[in-house]
């Protein structure tokens, strides 16, 4: 059996599609890292199954939303758990973050340079109330599952990628935003310090978010 095409398509930065390049990488499955500029966007929009980005295109066939294409993958690669219990607690992690993701988002709008407003005023309002949330669950998870360096099991899953991404992009807009979760922390030098993963980061584009 031949093994499958994969096209990722996303914008240039890391944001909804890095988690998903990471596991393709770190499974050793070649892919074309198709990302498309805001300004080319719209010529490409009408072409996509929702209208909007990332899209993984497998063998020619298209999965939309971020988080369907990374639980697609970490199925075909290992990364989604080892049973059906740790697979859902992976899934309830991932959209805790989602959840999150929307409160911090008009903060990281304005951090990122896509929208006005008061940035202090949000990062105290909007930003460090929603981290706290997310991450005071993530702290307490990652104890109950034994400081192992992983927040669900003994083994990578998709989740320790995405929150270890977001927290590299997020500690530059916030200051000190992960001083009270040392066990996050943990997982995210495990993570971050795999040699695949580092190989990755070397090697991708550096973007800003």
């Amino acid at each position: 059996k031949t093994m499958p095409t994969y096209k990722l398509s996303y914008f240039p930065g890391r944001g909804l599609g890095e988690v998903s390049r990471q596991m393709l990488h770190l499974s050793g499955t070649p892919f074309e890292d198709n990302r498309i500029t805001m300004d080319d966007w719209p010529k490409h929009k009408e072409s996509t199954p929702f209208g909007q980005m990332p899209v993984l295109t497998v063998d020619g066939k298209q999965i939309p939303q971020s988080f369907a294409i990374a639980r697609y993958l970490a199925n075909q690669f290992g990364f989604a758990g080892k049973t059906p219990l740790e697979s859902a607690w992976v899934d309830a992690l991932a959209d805790q973050y989602k959840d999150y993701t929307t409160e911090i988002r008009p903060f990281l709008m304005v951090a990122y340079g896509f929208g006005e407003g008061d940035k202090d005023k949000l990062r105290k309002e909007v930003a460090e109330p929603a981290i706290n949330k997310l991450f005071t669950i993530l702290e307490k998870k990652a104890k109950e599952n034994g400081s192992n360096g992983h927040f669900v099991g003994s083994s990578l899953t998709w989740v320790d990628l995405l929150v270890s991404d977001h927290m590299g992009i997020l500690e530059t807009h916030v200051p000190n935003a992960f001083t009270a979760f040392p066990t996050v922390q943990d997982i995210r030098k495990k993570t971050t310090s795999l040699p695949k993963l580092k190989e990755w980061i070397d090697k991708r584009p550096v973007t800003p978010f």
